[in-house]
C-alpha cells in the first residue's frame, strides 16, 4: 500500500490539478498547491507528484468529474451492458455523439491532457533537480514511472480519438499552441518507444506495500495491448474511417503484436493462470492482489477512488435495488448468450435450453452475472412481478420490491464481478481491492489473436486454451474462422466488465454488436406460483459509423484549428 504520508497527495492533488485546468488543454500557467522548488527538492517530494499522476489511470468510474460518472464504467456503452437508471442515454449511444455533447465522455479529452502536462512538467524538471542529485537511482525509477504513465495516457487518447498531437515537453508561453495531430502510426511508435525505455528501468516486481505501482511487466502489458489494437481491422487503410489519423499500415503488424505479447509471456515463464475449482474461486480473483495482475489501481480503507466517497465503488452501484443497490449497469441478454454451457457447447446449437437460460452454464456465468434465482448475499435474486401479489408478493428486486424502483434492472441481470459480498453495500470496502487494468489472461489472449493472424493456429489454440481451460471449459479444437470466433468469444467472457469490450468490438468492426436491439428478460410470478419470463427489446441502440471514435470537443477545435475533427463529426 502507498505510504500514508502521501495519501493526502493522492486525495487532494487530483482535485487541485483538474479544477485548475482552464478550457485550454495546453494551458502553460503552472498551477499547483506546492511550489516547484519544494516538489523537486528531494526524492520523497518528487515521489508525491508521481503518485498524483497515478490518478490518470482508469478505475471504477468512467468520469471522475461527474457525480454519475464516478459510479459506473464504459461497459454501459458496450455490447455487454446498458445504463439502467431511467434508461438514460448517458453515453449518447442512441442520440449520437457530437462535438458539443459527448455525454458522460465529456471532459475525457481535458482530463487526459491535464495529466500529460503534469508528466511533461515533471520530466522537464527532474533531471536537473536537487532530488536527482540526492538519489539518482531512486529518482530515475520515478522518471520511468512518469514515462510509463504518459505512454499509458497516450494509449487511451489514441483508442478514443485516433492520432493526437505528440507533446513530449511542457509548452511555454512562447510556443505555438495550434498543434496539428500526429498520425496514428506515429503515436503508436511514440508509445512503444516510451514503454521500451521505461521498461528498461522499472523493476520487474514490487513488494506488497507498493502494489499498484508500475513495473517492467506493466509496461510490457501496455505495449502488447497497443500493438494488438493497432494491428486490428479498424486501423487497416482499406476500412473506413481511414487516412493518417486512423491507419496502421506496417506489414509486420501482427508479428509485432505477437512478439510484444510473447516477450512478456517468456518473462513469466509461460506459466499457468491461477487455478480455480468453482465460480466462487474465480470471483475471488478480482477482489485482492494476486500474481496474475500485471497492473491495477489499489483501494484500501485509507484511499478510495474519489476522496472518501466509498459509495462510488461497485458494492453500492451495481447490486440489485432489493439490496439497496443502484444497479447502474444492466448486462444485456444478448451478451449473456456469449457464455457457453458447462460442457463447452454454445447457446446457439448446443445443449442450451431457452426456457431455462440459467441452467448448466459455464462457471464464469455464475461468477460474473446476477440473474433471477441467483444466490446473492444470503438470498435468491427476485426480479419478477406477481400476477397475484396478495398470494405471491412481488419480487424483492423488482420495480415493486425493496429500494428505489428506478434502480430495478431493465434487462433481468446485474453485474456480480468485482463485488465483495462480505462487506456492507453502503460504504463497505475490502483491503487493497484492485481495479484491474492489465492482467496475464489478457496477454495470453492478445498472443492467441496475434498468432492466429500470423498463421500459427496451433500456438493460438494453446494460449487460448490456457485461459479457457482455467475456466473449467473443455479444450478448444477449432480452426479457421471458427478459431477466430472462439478467440473473440473468450475475450468477451473472460475480460467482461473490465473496459475491453467497448474497444474490442470497434477494432474488430463488429457492427451487429455496436448497433443492436438490447434484449432483456421480463420475469413473472404466475397465479399458480410458477415463474415464467418473456424476452423483449428494452431499447434499440442504433449504429453510427462515426462512433468508432469520440469527437474532439468543439471548443478545442475553435482554439486550435490545426487539430482536425474526427470522421463523421
Amino acid at each position: 500500500m502507498l505510504s500514508p504520508r502521501y495519501i493526502f497527495l493522492l486525495l487532494l492533488l487530483p482535485a487541485v490539478v483538474l479544477s485548475s485546468c482552464s478550457d485550454d488543454i495546453l494551458n502553460t500557467e503552472a498551477r499547483s498547491a506546492f511550489a516547484e522548488d519544494l516538489v523537486y527538492s528531494d526524492p520523497s517530494q518528487a515521489e508525491g507528484l508521481v503518485f498524483t499522476a497515478y490518478n490518470s489511470t482508469e478505475s471504477w468510474g468512467i468520469n471522475r468529474q461527474q457525480w454519475w460518472g464516478r459510479r459506473f464504467n464504459i461497459e454501459g456503452a458496450s455490447f455487454e451492458a446498458k445504463f439502467n437508471f431511467r434508461d438514460l442515454d448517458q453515453f449518447r449511444m442512441r442520440a449520437g455523439l457530437t462535438p458539443s455533447n459527448s455525454g458522460i465522455f465529456n471532459q475525457k479529452w481535458d482530463q487526459y491532457w491535464t495529466y500529460v502536462r503534469l508528466c511533461n512538467e515533471f520530466l522537464d524538471n527532474i533531471d536537473d533537480s536537487p532530488a536527482m542529485d540526492m538519489d539518482p537511482e531512486r529518482v530515475n525509477v520515478l522518471k520511468a514511472e512518469m514515462r510509463f504513465l504518459r505512454a499509458n495516457l497516450y494509449s487511451k487518447l489514441i483508442r478514443l480519438y485516433g492520432g493526437v498531437p505528440i507533446i513530449d515537453r511542457a509548452l511555454g508561453l512562447e510556443d505555438d499552441f495550434d498543434l496539428a495531430r500526429n498520425s496514428y502510426e506515429e503515436c503508436v511508435d511514440f508509445i512503444v518507444t516510451e514503454l521500451d525505455e521505461a521498461a528498461a528501468i522499472l523493476p520487474e516486481s514490487r513488494p506488497d506495500a507498493e502494489f499498484g505501482r508500475a513495473t517492467k511487466l506493466a509496461a510490457m502489458a501496455v505495449k502488447s495491448r497497443v500493438l494488438l489494437y493497432a494491428a486490428s481491422k479498424l486501423h487497416d487503410p482499406a476500412t473506413i474511417p481511414n487516412g493518417p489519423l486512423y491507419d496502421y499500415a506496417k506489414s509486420s503488424k501482427w508479428q509485432d503484436a505477437a512478439d510484444a505479447a510473447k516477450e512478456l509471456i517468456d518473462m513469466v515463464g509461460s506459466r499457468a493462470l491461477i487455478s480455480v475449482n468453482n465460480a466462487k474461486d474465480y470471483q475471488d480473483l478480482f477482489l485482492s492482489p494476486n500474481e496474475d495482475i500485471l497492473f491495477a489501481r489499489p483501494f484500501s480503507p485509507e484511499f478510495y477512488d474519489f476522496g472518501t466517497d466509498a459509495n462510488s465503488l461497485w458494492d453500492k452501484t451495481m447490486p440489485p435495488n432489493g439490496f439497496d443497490g443502484w444497479g447502474l449497469s444492466s448486462p444485456t441478454h444478448n451478451f449473456t448468450l456469449q457464455f457457453n454451457m458447462a460442457d463447452g457447447s454454445n447457446t446457439t446449437d448446443g445443449t442450451f435450453d431457452p426456457a431455462n437460460p440459467n441452467d448448466n452454464r459455464e462457471m464464469r456465468y455464475y461468477a460474473n452475472l446476477l440473474f433471477n434465482g441467483a444466490e446473492f448475499r444470503g438470498r435468491k435474486i427476485e426480479y419478477y412481478l406477481s400476477e397475484d401479489p396478495d398470494t405471491y408478493p412481488h419480487g424483492l428486486d423488482s420495480p415493486e420490491g425493496l429500494g428505489n424502483p428506478l434502480h430495478s434492472s431493465k434487462t433481468g441481470y446485474n453485474i456480480r464481478k468485482f463485488q465483495d459480498e462480505l462487506v456492507d453495500v453502503n460504504g463497505g470496502i475490502s483491503p487493497m481491492r484492485p481495479y484491474i487494468l492489465y492482467r496475464l489472461a489478457e496477454v495470453y489472449l492478445n498472443y492467441a489473436e496475434a498468432m492466429y493472424h500470423v498463421g500459427n493456429e496451433a500456438e493460438a489454440r494453446q494460449y487460448l486454451n490456457m485461459v479457457s481451460s482455467r475456466a473449467l471449459q473443455p479444450e478448444i479444437t477449432a480452426s479457421g474462422d471458427d478459431l477466430l470466433e472462439a478467440i473473440k468469444r473468450e475475450r468477451r467472457v473472460e475480460l467482461c466488465f473490465e473496459g475491453h469490450n467497448f474497444f474490442d468490438e470497434r477494432r474488430w468492426m463488429e457492427e451487429d454488436k455496436l448497433g443492436f436491439d438490447i434484449r432483456g428478460l421480463r420475469w413473472t410470478m404466475q397465479t399458480d406460483g410458477n415463474l415464467s419470463f418473456e424476452e423483449y427489446t428494452v431499447v434499440t441502440r442504433p449504429y453510427f459509423e462515426k462512433h468508432y471514435y469520440l469527437p474532439i470537443p468543439r471548443t478545442e477545435i475553435e482554439k486550435a484549428p490545426a487539430v482536425l475533427q474526427n470522421h463523421g463529426y
